[in-house]
């Protein structure tokens, strides 16, 4: 780690490579609930794929104060500190005035930058307003970043031993400046090396679950050269390993995560959905695809979200055939036949009423399989043996394969109709795997 105390001469010789990195987000708007750092996601996979590892990331309101900051924190954490934002023409844009004092650098007008600036407003029939004067103030040393998408060009400071860049703040013009800025400056930097990384999603299983198989697996990578990193994070109805390796041989770390996710695949079985990060509704749909069959679902407390989640995926046209929402019991009987003495035996939240409205389902669509579903999502209508969050999930399928299962799920109305199509998927892709 390098001094925190910050005392850099730019455009020193520089020889020692990126290989770590901090974000810091720029603007008071992204400490509401109104905007999303997105900028950082994008910034954090361009990194990784120049084997930049990110430290950390951070957003920081429009206040110098702060933003100097945090850009002295950031000098002993990172090889390379990326700003995003706050380069505008009001006076609430910070960046190029904090950067200055906390490198210790002066400020002068580039006539070059406040020309094009100038031509910009021009082709639109305007008249530049002074205040962006300032646009075209750049800190003694630095390489200007051209901006063909707006007013803001960004700014690149190399010094001794990091680099600094300052980017835009919106999407559009970040994006395609990062790109040329990675070409041109920063994979020079990098010798080469790469960020390498695979995906597991697994279902049916708790982290703390996951965690316990595949220790054992971790402790035999421990001694490979280069190192597997692996993680876990666990989301709304599945848990998801990060695998990661840092090197320069693409074919070689790539074969090293193939070799990796094989091991981890032998102890999670079933669980598994995939190895390369695809969702579970794009491996349910990859699995009917391959075995040319069709899909039909009946839903009732998940009102349409399990077929909205089977046609998220492009080209599932050609087996998803049918979807019924029948959320009253009016509906389960006079659109899918559920007899009305099971209802009034079982209770509309059943295995019975699940299985009626599967095979119903299966029956009037003429497919292979249909799902049945029916729950309770809540805030209300639970009972004590039937609580909120109560999901029944059934499965029709060939030869007269019919099973369901009750299954209770944690959380609000949102979560338990999340989890409960999650359950159905499952069902269904166990279902194709035999």
């Amino acid at each position: 780690m390098r001094d925190s105390g910050v005392n850099c001469g730019v455009n020193m010789a520089v020889s020692s490579p990126l290989l770590q990195a901090v974000i810091l987000a720029v603007g008071s708007e992204l400490l509401t609930p109104t905007r999303t750092d997105t900028n950082s996601l994008f910034l954090t996979q361009e990194l990784n794929a120049l084997g930049i590892d990110v430290r950390y990331k951070s957003v920081v309101g429009d206040e110098p104060d702060d933003l100097s900051y945090a850009l002295r924190n950031a000098v002993p954490q990172a090889d390379l500190i990326v700003v995003t934002g706050g380069l505008g023409p009001t006076a609430d844009d910070i960046t190029r005035n904090s950067l200055a004092s906390v490198f210790d650098l002066s400020l002068h007008e580039d006539g070059v930058v406040a020309a094009e600036i100038r031509s910009r407003f021009k082709a639109r029939g305007l008249q530049m307003p002074e205040i962006n004067r300032c646009q075209a103030m750049v800190p003694d040393g630095a390489v200007v970043l051209a901006n063909n998408k707006g007013t803001a060009p960004g700014l690149y400071l190399e010094f001794a031993e990091i680099v600094c860049v300052a980017l835009p703040g919106p999407p559009r013009e970040l994006r395609p400046m990062f790109r040329a800025l990675a070409a041109e400056h920063l994979a020079p930097r990098c010798q080469g090396r790469g960020f390498f990384r695979r995906v597991l999603v697994i279902v049916g299983r708790t982290e703390s679950h996951v965690e316990e198989l595949v220790q054992p697996v971790y402790a035999r990578w421990r001694h490979r050269v280069p190192t597997v990193r692996a993680s876990i994070l666990a989301s709304l109805g599945q848990v998801e390993l990060h695998l990661s390796i840092s090197g320069d041989d693409a074919k070689e770390a790539n074969s090293m995560l193939s070799s990796a996710a094989t091991d981890l695949a032998a102890v999670l079985g079933k669980s598994l959905v995939s190895s390369d990060g695809s969702s579970l509704e794009e491996e349910v749909g990859r699995l009917l695809k391959n075995r040319s069959a069709s899909v039909a679902v009946a839903e009732s407390c998940t009102g349409g979200f399990l077929a909205s989640r089977l046609t998220d995926v492009p080209g599932s046209s050609a087996y998803l055939h049918a979807g019924w929402i029948v959320y009253s019991d009016e509906a389960k009987t006079s659109l899918l036949g559920v007899e009305p003495e099971i209802i009034q035996d079982y209770g509309a939240v059943s295995e019975e009423v699940a299985k009626a409205m599967a095979t119903g389902a299966l029956s009037r669509a003429n497919v292979d399989y249909a799902l049945g579903l029916t729950g309770i999502a809540g805030p209300a209508g639970g009972s004590v043996e039937k609580p909120i969050g109560t999901v029944c999930v059934a499965l029709a399928g060939p030869s007269g394969l019919v099973r369901a299962k009750q299954i209770q799920f944690p959380g609000e109305r949102s979560r338990v109709k999340y989890q409960a199509s999650q359950a159905a998927l499952d069902v269904l892709r166990r279902a194709l795997l035999e």
